[in-house]
């Protein structure tokens, strides 16, 4: 049985062609492609479709003579049983020329947690420029917090941190805050000098959520050198992880929940894993951080495995 599992961000594309044999996994190849928009954005469904089209070609170019039997996407922007992922199902159908019940497309949180947690029960939390939360327990429920965008629901992620921050420099200028220099570093990186121009650079159309989750190292940065604002902002955001945490496990009666972290907030900004493991500690002292047994797009093939056999 030959499948393929993609992992699908806004910056990028990763296929990975599988071979399922004799109850394990062999690994063919992977390619990379263009990263996706939400489907329903301008020019989400080209991007969708070239994202599928150029990763799988280059995990599939040393091996043209092979033929997929499913695919699994897991793609950001897809929530789980609403129209978005019967159009994304259809288009990686097509895309792929394959039969629409041998294919799926899915949120990346849901192949990131089955990556982690192949056949078992367990917690991801995936903090990045947005954030979260997902269970499965060995029964295969699910429970989802968070992760309704940034307009909506970013706490615990890069764009809330640098959000944060921004705002405080925004005190610092007017004088409800001391100053610091940390107001300087956040506005050189905006190419701004006035809070009016603050002001009118956040509303450009290219900046967005990414846009202030780019600030969130320089707010990292001030929080471990001892700016107590600062770092106010990392415990207020790792808080909100950790009470997603909590919440999933209570409502998945995990009770020794295993648990595993993704996403360049969690692995980059300084200082943040070492905040969130704290809190985690104290709403869920039981919790027990693990490595994942696989990745997001390993997640995607165990997922596309279990569609072929159900077919059958």
């Amino acid at each position: 049985m030959l499948l393929a599992g993609f992992d699908a961000g806004q910056t990028s594309t990763r296929c990975r062609i599988g071979r399922w044999r004799d109850g394990h996994w062999e690994r063919v190849s992977d390619g990379y492609g263009p990263g996706v928009c939400h489907l329903a954005s301008a020019g989400g469904v080209d991007r969708f479709r070239d994202a599928i089209r150029c990763s799988s070609a280059e995990a599939m170019n040393l091996h043209p003579e092979l033929k997929l039997d499913g695919a699994v996407i897991g793609a950001s922007g897809i929530e789980h049983g609403s129209i978005i992922q019967e159009e994304a199902t259809d288009l990686l159908a097509k895309t792929l020329a394959l039969p629409t019940p041998q294919v799926l497309a899915t949120g990346d949180e849901r192949t990131a947690l089955r990556g982690a947690f192949p056949n078992q029960a367990g917690i991801v939390v995936i903090s990045g420029t947005g954030m979260i939360c997902l269970g499965r327990t060995s029964q295969g429920e699910e429970h989802r917090c968070g992760g309704w965008g940034w307009l909506l629901d970013g706490a615990g992620s890069a764009f809330d941190i640098g959000h944060q921050g921004l705002q405080l420099t925004l005190q610092m200028a007017d004088g409800r805050r001391v100053d610091h220099p940390l107001r300087h570093q956040i506005w050189k990186a905006l190419d701004c000098t006035t809070s009016a121009a603050v002001k009118a650079r956040v509303v450009q159309p290219n900046f967005g959520a990414a846009g202030f989750a780019a600030l969130a190292p320089l707010v990292a940065t001030a929080a471990a050198q001892g700016l107590d604002e600062a770092r106010y902002i990392l415990e207020r955001s790792a808080l909100a992880l950790a009470t997603s945490i909590g919440t999933v496990a209570e409502k998945l009666q995990l009770n020794r929940p295993d648990l595993v972290g993704h996403g360049g907030a969690l692995e980059h900004l300084e200082g943040f894993s070492s905040l969130v493991h704290t809190a985690v500690q104290a709403v869920l002292p039981s919790s027990h951080w693990i490595t994942a047994a696989g990745d997001a797009c390993h997640g995607a093939l165990v997922m596309a495995q279990e569609r072929i056999v159900k077919q059958r």
